[in-house]
């Protein structure tokens, strides 16, 4: 009776969502000061209050015209201002055509596969990976190919890049920061992929687009530059989110931003805004277009991420455990104490513990921890940490 694709996904679908579920069930029975839930990348900072006055500001006096239909795009001058924000950031000169507003990342990135995808091409995504890539690009009738980690610091391998580029390679995904680990690609090796690209698309005669997925791209710590996507790739396509910058992910509001370098770059923005329409997304929600519009230069307080970030990392090392130090987003990705990352989440939750495995992220043997939760949830999980590497230890 239902779609029997649909049906299957079902059972592979994320496990971060099947946490949370428990996580609701354990805050019934043992109250939510008593559950540590570290699996959404649901931030738990309010958003700032240049974004709550812009809102009120709006609400109250209701510009005309403000919640009607608008170009498929965007508003011709959100566009505008977002153009001129990236041009300041990249160096590449970009304007409003070269951008759609659109239902956050998520409807960013699926916009960009209806718009360049046929039946059985191919999308490269790197371990670790978010878990909902492979779906978007199912979605639009693409095959996932995954190239696997550098495990001593969770960069791509480039030779197996090298070997998993073929004739029917259309894009490759870039998150960095990267969920799940916080790592920060480096520019010398956003470089050297650039470099395979353009021997790839010699050896093959194809155009190979480069998506950059960058949710959490203001989320940079410890004084890190974060390479411009733009400006490296020839044929970048940006994808950006307010979900974590301005702790909004309820609102759904994010952009398409494509370099003006790519050939037939005209063709690709109309596809972009037809498939923004015809895949019932319509617009951007037009009262956000409105208060980003004067706020997407400034973030949340960062700060007070990169502190929860080093209380965590900081306890979990003395602890034993080993892991990539993050320089952006919000998770951690250890190396989990015993070898089954799925038993080890399981034994977790005995101390009423909510992490994620990393099979689901494409990396077996560790788990995330994403620490966007209160301070006070922070502290009061790390004897639950403790005692759950205590007993890892007594297993071993």
């Amino acid at each position: 009776m239902l779609s029997k694709k649909v049906v299957n996904n079902l059972t592979n679908s994320s496990g971060i969502r099947a946490m949370f579920e428990e996580g609701e069930r354990l805050r019934k029975i043992h109250g939510a000061q008593n559950v540590f839930d570290f699996t959404l990348g649901n931030p738990d900072m309010e958003p700032p209050s240049l974004v709550k006055d812009t809102l009120k500001k709006y609400i109250l006096n209701d510009e005309a015209g403000i919640h009607k239909y608008m170009n498929n795009a965007g508003f011709a001058d959100v566009r505008e201002k977002v153009a001129q924000s990236l041009t300041k950031e990249t160096d590449v000169e970009l304007k409003a055509d070269n951008i759609v507003m659109t239902c956050g990342a998520a409807g960013g990135l699926n916009i960009i596969f209806k718009s360049i995808l046929n039946p059985d091409e191919e999308v490269i995504i790197f371990a670790p990976y978010f878990v909902e890539y492979s779906f978007y690009i199912d979605n639009h009738g693409g095959k996932t190919v995954i190239v696997k980690p550098d495990m001593n610091t969770f960069e791509p391998d480039l030779n197996d890049l090298k070997s998993k580029i073929s004739k029917n390679t259309k894009a490759i995904i870039i998150n960095s920061p990267n969920n799940p680990t916080g790592v920060i690609y480096k520019e010398e090796t956003l470089i050297k992929i650039s470099e395979i690209l353009k021997e790839k698309q010699k050896e093959f005669g194809t155009e190979i687009f480069v998506i950059s997925d960058e949710p959490y791209n203001k989320l940079v710590y410890d004084g890190v530059k974060l390479p411009s996507i733009l400006k490296i790739f020839d044929n970048a396509i940006q994808g950006c989110s307010f979900s974590k910058s301005l702790s909004l992910p309820g609102e759904r509001i994010g952009f398409v931003a494509a370099s003006p370098k790519i050939k037939e770059i005209n063709m690709l923005m109309d596809a972009l805004i037809f498939t923004n329409r015809t895949l019932g997304y319509v617009n951007a929600p037009s009262l956000f277009q409105k208060v980003i519009a004067e706020t997407m230069d400034v973030t949340i307080n960062v700060e007070e991420y990169q502190k929860r970030r080093d209380i965590l990392y900081n306890h979990l090392i003395g602890l034993g455990f080993t892991c990539v130090k993050p320089e952006g987003a919000f998770y951690l990705f250890p190396k989990a104490l015993i070898e089954d990352d799925v038993e080890f989440v399981k034994m977790a939750l005995k101390y009423n513990l909510l992490i994620v495995p990393g099979k689901g992220f494409g990396c077996p043997g560790y788990f995330r921890i994403a620490y966007c939760s209160s301070l006070d949830t922070i502290n009061a999980a790390l004897p639950a940490f403790e005692a759950l590497a205590k007993d890892c230890r007594e297993l071993g």
